[in-house]
């Protein structure tokens, strides 16, 4: 499903569509254990509840802060998909020049609904496609596949019109290829990083991974729809879940890092932690008193969610600035975003994340557990569709239709501080 009448169908009971789910639900279900659900965790379950094709998942539990604003009406009624603003307590700050949402039961999350006008959402999609996506830095398959130099996006664009070449596997000329494995992925369990132990972690090995042997070659226009991420600044090493700081410093785009710092100066802090539960802060003072002059964006990732796509529960603990705000942007589908506390069993707070809107996670929420469980098909804005920004706009109107970019930027080590081991 790719259209907002497929969804529409697909959440009325009486449609062929929602029959056909419900009888695919059923085949796919018989022969489940009935206690299958009994050992889940609270934050699982939810994860299990939104993720499911079957029933359509309710969304009434799901905080949705858009409907507070008129002006996001039509992209309500075109969406379908409409969460509450009931279902979660709630606090907008006062003194902002824009709207600024917190959470009481989830300390230091910040919510900016709107953040991002129609013009900068197209910007960032362009950038995260056409110039971040692509040498030198890294993104899921670059480990696989011998890459045009000027990025996929681009060989793509140039291609649209004649014969695309085929992007060959990096197996095919290396002795060392990625073993299929069967069963479940598992899971790295990363030692949390800190000033005392970060100089080890760093120099703990981090190989390269094997570009898989069961890749096939393929098209600019096949590939494109398999791109799940692209690196900002430090390169985070996916199999060991740390930096590695031998590749140096990546560049952070001047535009983007503008926006994050706006987006952190945008907070009152005072409103967010003053009263509010302790955190246990580094040094004498609270960092969030000076966060408008010490925050520094030096790392990130750019996601590329397609509507089946789920990220599932986790911890950011990588970075030796483990309370400074991490900044995440929502461009183009919405999602259902999950957040709860430091295990597992805590019940997660769910917020409906539409285009534009922006995400800080600050103080002890950056070590919460948070997840996409959801892309809500068929929730492309009408500033992100075809026709809302000339012909050339076309290409990436096609590609949002089924797709979800998040941008998400924190700050790893503290402004002004190198560590004595790194040259670069």
């Amino acid at each position: 499903m790719t259209s907002t009448t497929s969804t529409a169908e697909l959440l009325d009971p009486t449609s062929p569509a929602y029959k056909k789910a419900r009888r695919q639900f059923y085949k796919a279900t018989k022969n489940r254990p009935q206690n299958v659900e009994q050992d889940w965790t609270p934050f699982r379950a939810a994860e299990k509840r939104f993720k499911a094709r079957f029933p359509p998942p309710d969304l009434s539990t799901v905080l949705d802060l858009a409907q507070l604003d008129p002006s996001r009406q039509q992209e309500l009624d075109d969406g379908v998909w409409r969460g509450s603003t009931h279902s979660s307590t709630y606090k907008r700050l006062e003194g902002a020049s824009k709207p600024v949402y917190v959470i009481p039961a989830v300390p230091g999350l910040v919510i900016l609904p709107s953040y991002l006008n129609d013009e900068e959402q197209r910007e960032l999609v362009r950038w995260s496609l056409e110039k971040q996506a692509r040498e030198p830095n890294p993104t899921n398959l670059d480990i696989h596949y011998h890459l045009p130099d000027g990025g996929l996006w681009n060989a793509y664009i140039d291609q649209k019109s004649t014969r695309e070449e085929t992007i060959l596997p990096k197996a095919l000329d290396s002795d060392v290829v990625e073993e299929r494995t069967t069963g479940p992925r598992q899971l790295v369990d990363n030692t949390p990083i800190s000033v005392e132990n970060y100089r080890s972690l760093s120099e703990t090995p981090k190989p390269p991974p094997a570009p898989s042997a069961t890749v096939t070659p393929s098209s600019p226009s096949s590939l494109l729809y398999k791109l799940r991420w692209a690196n900002i600044g430090w390169y985070y090493h996916w199999g060991t879940k740390q930096y590695d700081f031998s590749h140096g410093k990546g560049e952070i785009d001047q535009r983007l890092r503008q926006i994050c710092k706006s987006a952190v100066e945008t907070v009152q802090w005072n409103e967010v932690y003053e009263g509010a539960e302790a955190v246990e802060w580094e040094g004498s003072d609270p960092e969030w008193k000076s966060w408008g002059e010490t925050y520094e964006p030096d790392a990130g990732i750019v996601n590329f969610y397609q509507s089946k796509d789920t990220l599932m529960a986790h911890v950011d603990r990588s970075e030796v600035c483990k309370t400074s705000p991490l900044v995440s942007i929502s461009l183009g589908n919405a999602a259902v975003f999950l957040i709860g506390g430091d295990t597992r069993d805590t019940q997660p707070v769910s917020i409906l994340l539409r285009s534009g809107d922006v995400v800080i996670m600050s103080g002890a929420c950056r070590r919460a557990y948070h997840g996409v469980p959801r892309i809500l098909e068929g929730t492309l804005p009408g500033h992100l569709k075809a026709g809302a920004a000339g012909e050339d706009w076309a290409p990436f109107a096609e590609y949002l239709e089924t797709t979800r970019i998040n941008v998400n930027v924190r700050q790893v080590f503290p402004k002004g501080f190198k560590p004595p081991f790194l040259t670069s």
